[in-house]
């Protein structure tokens, strides 16, 4: 049976969008559990890819809004990060879609599971400052090498992105949780949005699932954001890469020996 057409799909689908969401807001790397629910109700690889950026880029775009409104994201600041993450994106997500179904269907399952097990050993530097750092030469390269690197990545692969952009944040710039969540989101927003439209160039997006977990991806982002800007991401990260690493394994498990 078509996935998209099973109830039982459905409220799966959209019951991870908004738990993704609302982790991606707080910590990042809601995409290491989409992108496995689609994997799992039997889309293609390079759709899953595709139809996963077009529900993530809705709950990106909630989230740095968010960290926008609360001043935790200056945009002016990290200009160079956006666009060279802009460049990043669109050359990976080019470069991915010469990839064979069958080789994405084997390597997927292994990246979304190293991506969880760096996230779950990674410690972000929380006790940064709370201001930017100074604008030098330095820190345009810095913010180049980052923006281009996360950027390839998000558009060749994708999940744990969020995730990466926060822990190198904080250690490349050495700023607080909060200014390295919002400087996540927004680049992740970017990636997202520059791979997505390269996607749909290729044909390679389910619109009306993508559009549905998007809506609760938006839900869930808007929810973990507020929270994450309360609270912070310790509470929910064990158990967010214990779901992911059960699913991955699954997911490896039956495209490397069934």
């Amino acid at each position: 049976m078509d996935p998209v057409l099973d109830l039982t799909m459905w409220l799966l689908i959209c019951g991870v969008g908004f738990i993704a969401g609302f982790i991606d807001a707080i910590a990042g790397g809601g995409g290491m559990l989409t992108v496995p629910t689609l994997l799992t109700a039997g889309l293609p690889p390079h759709i899953a890819l595709g139809t996963n950026k077009l529900a993530s880029t809705f709950g990106t775009c909630t989230a740095s809004l968010t960290f926008y409104r609360k001043k935790l994201f200056d945009p002016l600041f990290w200009r160079v990060s956006l666009i060279t993450t802009a460049i990043g994106a669109v050359a990976g997500t080019v470069i991915v879609s010469f990839l064979s179904t069958e080789f994405l269907e084997k390597i997927l399952p292994v990246i979304i599971i190293l991506t969880a097990a760096y996230t779950l050993f990674t410690k972000s530097m929380v006790e940064c400052p709370d201001k930017l750092p100074k604008k030098s030469k330095k820190l345009t390269v810095k913010q180049s090498m980052q923006g281009l690197t996360l950027g390839f990545y998000d558009g060749i692969a994708g999940p744990g992105t969020g995730a990466f952009w926060t822990v190198s944040s904080s250690a490349l710039y050495k700023i607080n949780i909060l200014l390295s969540s919002g400087l996540a989101r927004a680049n992740n927003f970017v990636s997202n949005l520059c791979s997505l439209l390269t996607f749909v160039y290729l044909g390679y997006v389910n619109v009306l699932l993508g559009l549905m977990m998007g809506l609760f991806l938006m839900l869930g982002a808007w929810v973990g954001a507020h929270s994450a800007i309360k609270h912070g991401n310790k509470f929910i990260r064990p158990i967010f890469i214990t779901v992911v690493i059960l699913m991955s394994i699954n997911l490896a498990y039956n495209a490397w020996f069934s």
